[in-house]
């Protein structure tokens, strides 16, 4: 029994050199196996310097049970007291993982592996690791003996001898020994097929690139071909069962465990092709078919087994296709997506624990590296390692990224893989988790030599690094750019001029010397301005080259920067605000309309800056707000004129405001996904648009009213929204279309009160129409009574004579979307109640009234469409489009509104719904319905938008017709799904049409 005095002071030692259970560790010391050397104070001063004390006794405990006798038991304590560096290897594997203490007791003498390698030959090559398995014949001692090699790197690991790097090589080169084994096996089982082919086994991945992790698929890609005089067929089938065979000795689960899983999925058509192909065969492939992700897999491609030679004339015939990877279309586009959707795919659960493939994770690092390295590859024979620390410190030497951003991002990369080189480790498991266990956290962060604080220090490293990835991940592709046009210190490499062009022409840039010169009117200098800029650029310039015309962006920014350049809060917003600049970004580079608008007054930047999620100042106003603002501009203003000028002024502002939510919503964010309801986007801009329609109008009414008659009109006037602009629907290039009414007031005679309401209307469209730096608002009254012939304004009671006697079924059918919008409320009001009995006749409509409108949109089908147009791409008089869609609801409001309330509305949509509510259309055809007019409206925006000019077909040049394709939520090179896919829309949304409208 143990005193208690030796106890306290066991347990305080015990604690003193990083035990977390002394009396467990007691326990072990107490042992028959350790009693010979538990007071030697080498012992707990080595145990103490490992990963975890604990476990690292519990594994010599088990270690030294398992020797076969005491000679063998004694000889292990001696060295443990007398060896130092074999004592700090032994305890230091013990002390770092479960599985290679497993192995030991498995196999008690393969401790004595750790004397092989002495500081002479810190770094085995792989002939060294040959040795090490020559005497594996199957599969059984194959792992033994790759366990015993692997306990000997993981040794000078642990111990510090080689650093991640080293460590990295050395598994590569492990790994290619293996798998020379497992083929030098699978050919002595299988001689006569192996006499009749060659076989080269090219390694891919982080073995191909001499990184490899502890536990790690071996990627790996078969080149076959037949022996001098041989039939290629039957060759190739046996060069498939020897590869298969080979990969069935390295993956399959024995008593041993398995070693890894040889992967030959990046192979061409992946696991649909064909295991083993020829060289000619696998060349044609590339020359065809291959995607960019597959060429930037090929960075890594290096022969490792098999027949060499064959190995060398594979990578040699493929090389030049690699390097010329990045003149094809898109493809900085497709390497960026492919990032994206690894992001996409992590479980939400595991995001934050991602080391490798999360946000400011490993992948990240890879990934700007080859990038890098295929656009500037070409030229430059250097840049061309598939190890990416070597690849990094090319890049650094040829001043394709500047060498402070190189050495941190070596730093984190090298923390990050000796991170995820512990946690695998451990079990031998392969993950890229970092564990939520503290004790596994400790661990692993006492393993890299954080002994303070390990939990917290580590979290604070690893985050620390994290964030440093995420950022230059961003940066380093762009930064570059800038200090080739900026003034660097002496001695400090540069991107040349060529290599800035060709990065610019990767990016997308169809004018790389434009972009360059923009580059130096706002990068260069030692301003303050200039000096903020050259931090933003590099993030600005990759949000530019994710849009369709990155060109416009850049030239867009330049233009807004020289106008608000010299503004400290501008500068301050974009700096400052993150949500700011990417929003500035998004919006600059996604067509004409938005920089237009923001050009005219750029102070509307302020509008992008953060408030609700980044967006909270894009949110559109209320109409009573909007109002409100405008009278009182034009109660203050010096006339009508100037009144309606600053009317103007707040449109333009509110429709950039508009356009910029939408865009930035459309697009998405990287800190907000584009996963906006389409419908709901489509509603909030017709609101947004109407209300402000409806605003304008009133305000310049007001300025007329007042510059011309004071206070009153000597007739009361009301304004009524027709079309789309009752129906809260306008888009971006809509004309307000409307209905006049007037009625005079008492004791004025008509012909004097006409004569008011017509000179109002007159200097009302004079007035939005004058030329300026506001867009102008159209008005169309061709909607009224007797049409183009008919007068521009009638009184109440000439619009009921009218209708009374005159009025068409057409007419009824105009007046379901109009809405009393400005002017005299009750007027407007008692316009409404005139013709709503003729809108929403009792009964319903009669047969003929059916069949004319029918026929009428028969005729408006054949008669309108533009000469020339796609019928089956024009969104508004097409097969299903929007004229199709509304004249089918329409139809139905006018036989069914006076029974069914829902249906009295002036919107699509709201009595698309009520229709379907109430069962006159089935759920499954009004989504039909819903879903075509949706996205025929989202074109016509997108299109003024872009375009800059209101059009109601796709466009033909084919960078409006990609930027149409982006706001609509299409990856670049994708137009021609986009085409498909309104097309097939369309066509559903045709057939409910012949079914419902014609009664097909």
């Amino acid at each position: 029994m143990t005193a208690p005095g030796r106890r306290s002071s066991t347990f305080s030692r015990l604690l003193r050199h990083g035990f977390t259970d002394p009396s467990a560790a007691e326990r072990l010391l107490d042992s028959a196996e350790v009693a010979p050397i538990r007071n030697d104070p080498v012992l707990l001063e080595a145990l103490g310097a490992t990963a975890d004390p604990d476990l690292a006794l519990q594994g010599l405990v088990r270690l030294l049970e398992a020797q076969p006798d005491p000679v063998a038991q004694r000889e292990l304590l001696d060295t443990v007291i007398a060896a130092k560096p074999l004592r700090d290897r032994l305890l230091g594997v013990l002390g770092a993982s479960t599985a290679l203490a497993d192995h030991l007791a498995r196999h008690p003498s393969d401790w004595q592996a750790l004397v092989m390698y002495e500081p002479r030959d810190l770094h085995p090559e792989v002939e060294e690791f040959e040795r090490g398995l020559a005497e594996a014949t199957d599969p059984v001692s194959l792992r033994v003996a790759y366990r015993r090699c692997l306990l000997s790197i993981a040794a000078r690991d642990v111990c510090g001898t080689t650093d991640v790097a080293q460590t990295a090589a050395e598994l590569a080169d492990l790994a290619t020994a293996t798998l020379r084994a497992a083929l030098a096996i699978a050919r002595a089982a299988a001689l006569q097929d192996a006499a009749q082919c060659r076989l080269a086994v090219i390694a891919m991945g982080k073995c191909g690139g001499h990184e490899l992790n502890y536990v790690s698929d071996v990627d790996v890609i078969f080149v076959g071909e037949a022996v001098d005089g041989a039939d290629e067929g039957k060759a190739l089938r046996s060069a498939t069962k020897l590869a298969s065979h080979m990969m069935r000795i390295c993956s399959e689960t024995t008593v041993e465990g398995s070693i890894w899983p040889v992967d030959a999925n990046l192979r061409p058509e992946g696991r649909n092709g064909p295991l083993v192909r020829t060289l000619s065969s696998h060349l044609a492939y590339y020359q065809r078919w291959a995607k960019t992700w597959e060429f930037q897999a090929l960075l890594k491609a290096h022969p490792v087994a098999g027949d060499i030679e064959l190995g060398e004339e594979y990578v040699a015939a493929l090389e030049p296709l690699v390097w010329k990877a990045a003149e094809r279309e898109n493809f900085v586009a497709d390497v960026q997506k492919m990032r994206r959707r690894v992001v996409e795919n992590i479980p939400v659960a595991e995001l934050d624990r991602q080391l490798k493939l999360g946000p400011g994770g490993l992948r990240d690092v890879e990934f700007a590296v080859q990038l890098l390295q295929l656009v500037h590859g070409r030229d430059d024979a250097s840049l061309r390692s598939g190890t990416t620390l070597d690849a990094l410190s090319a890049l650094a030497a040829g001043g394709y990224v500047g060498r402070a951003d190189a050495a941190q991002l070596d730093a984190a990369y090298r923390f990050l893989r000796s991170m995820e080189h512990r946690i695998q480790l451990y079990r031998l498991r392969r993950t890229h988790l970092v564990p939520e266990d503290e004790a596994d956290l400790r661990r692993i962060g006492r393993s890299l030599g954080l002994r303070t604080d390990p939990v917290a220090e580590l979290n604070r490293e690893w985050k620390r690094h994290a964030s440093a990835v995420r950022r230059l991940h961003e940066k380093l592709f762009y930064r570059p750019l800038l200090d080739a046009v900026a003034q660097l210190a002496p001695g400090e490499a540069r991107l040349s001029a060529e290599a800035a062009r060709e990065r610019m022409i990767a990016l997308g840039y169809a004018d790389p010397a434009s972009a360059m010169r923009h580059l130096e009117a706002l990068a260069s200098g030692v301003t303050r301005k200039a000096a903020i800029q050259r931090t933003l650029l590099p993030v600005l310039l990759g949000w530019f080259a994710d849009s369709a015309d990155p060109d416009a962006g850049l030239l867009n920014f330049r233009k807004v920067s020289d106008a608000l350049g010299k503004t400290p809060w501008y500068l301050r917003l974009l700096r400052d605000e993150g949500a700011a600049a990417e929003n500035l970004a998004r919006v600059l580079s996604a067509g004409r309309l938005a920089p237009d608008l923001l050009m005219r007054a750029p102070e509307a930047v302020a509008l992008l800056g953060d408030g609700d999620g980044g967006t909270g100042h894009l949110e559109p106003r209320s109409r009573s707000h909007l109002e409100q603002e405008i009278l009182a501009a034009v109660g203050r203003a010096d006339g009508a004129v100037q009144g309606v000028t600053a009317a103007r002024g707040v449109r333009r502002r509110e429709l950039f405001r508009t356009a910029a939510a939408d865009i930035v919503d459309s697009y998405g964010t990287e800190t907000k996904p584009a996963e906006a309801d389409q419908g709901a986007l489509v509603d909030r801009v017709g609101a947004a648009v109407s209300d402000l329609t409806a605003a304008t109008l009133a305000g310049t009414l007001r300025a007329v009213v007042r510059e011309g008659w004071g206070d009153t009109l000597p007739t009361r006037f009301a304004i009524i929204g027709m079309g789309r602009f009752g129906g809260h629907e306008l888009g971006y290039g809509s004309d307000a279309d409307v209905l006049f009414v007037h009625e005079p007031r008492d004791g004025v005679e008509e012909q004097e009160a006409a004569q008011a309401a017509n000179r109002v209307v007159a200097e009302m469209r004079r007035l939005l129409q004058i030329p300026s730096s506001d867009p102008p608002l159209l008005i169309d009254a061709d909607l009224r009574p007797e049409g183009k012939s008919g007068p521009l304004v009638r009184t109440l009671n000439s619009y009921e004579a009218y209708y009374r006697r005159w009025s068409l079924v057409w007419e009824s059918q105009a007046l379901l979307r109009a809405e009393a919008v400005a002017g005299d409320e009750d007027l407007g009001r008692r316009f409404i109640d005139l013709i709503d009995p003729l809108r929403y006749p009792a009964e319903g409509l009669g047969e003929d009234a059916v069949r004319e409108i029918r026929r009428l949109k028969a005729r408006m089908e054949s008669e309108r469409m533009p000469r020339g147009a796609d019928p089956k791409l024009h969104t508004k008089l097409g097969p299903g489009g929007l004229s199709d869609v509304e004249w089918t609801v329409q139809l139905f409001q006018l036989q069914h509104g006076w029974a069914e309330p829902g249906l009295r509305t002036t919107r699509t949509r709201e009595a698309l719904a009520a229709a379907c509510a109430a069962g006159l259309i089935p759920a499954e055809e009004a989504a039909i319905l819903d879903e075509a007019w949706v996205l025929a409206t989202r074109v016509r925006n997108a299109v003024m938008l872009v375009r800059g000019r209101a059009g109601d077909t796709f466009p033909s040049d084919p960078r409006e017709l990609a930027a149409v394709g982006r706001y609509l939520g299409w990856e670049p090179g994708h137009v021609g799904d986009m085409l498909d896919a309104y097309r097939r829309t369309a066509r559903r949304a045709r057939g409910v049409v012949e079914e419902l409208f014609y009664g097909a």
